[in-house]
């Protein structure tokens, strides 16, 4: 579903971002970082926990690099179950930074479903390359510190743990 915007009553084309139509939710996805001593933080947000996923995947991507650098050419699945939601995200991250490290891949886009405690993905990126990618660190894994995967309201989930760089 496209959000269409109106402006002074006449109707515009959707705004499309990063290949995702506008969310019609209250809530918009998003990611940031936040510190923590000599580590980093990753925390996503949005509407579902699966958006919520997606964000904090684009938010490891960016510890690397910046996102806008990376094309989402080629397609890959990545799979993983663990017993309860805060371990499933852990398991999710750890599963991209293998992704990344083994196909030497940097991701842009993500898409998630989650039925349970089993999670299904697809990650799009391309191939790094260090003249235009440019990496500041290499991630070696997410942690259980800080971690944490909520409902915060009814339209807004949030997942965060720190990466050790």
């Amino acid at each position: 579903n496209f959000l269409v915007l109106f402006d002074r009553g006449q109707p515009s084309w959707p705004t499309v971002r990063d290949n995702y139509p506008m969310e019609t939710t209250a809530v918009a996805p998003g990611w940031e970082h936040f510190e923590h001593e000599a580590d980093m933080g990753v925390r996503g947000w949005g509407a579902t926990k699966e958006q919520a996923f997606e964000q904090a995947a684009r938010a490891l991507t960016a510890v690397v690099t910046e996102l806008a650098t990376v094309e989402p050419k080629h397609a890959v699945t990545i799979e993983c179950e663990a017993p309860d939601d805060e371990l499933l995200f852990v398991d999710w991250l750890n599963s991209v930074i293998y992704e990344m490290a083994t196909r030497k891949f940097l991701f842009r886009r993500f898409h998630v479903s989650i039925s349970g405690h089993r999670l299904r993905a697809t990650a799009w990126g391309e191939a790094a390359d260090t003249a235009r990618h440019q990496p500041a660190v290499e991630v070696k894994g997410a942690t259980y510190t800080a971690l944490r995967v909520a409902q915060e309201r009814p339209d807004r989930w949030v997942a965060q743990c720190i990466v050790d760089v």
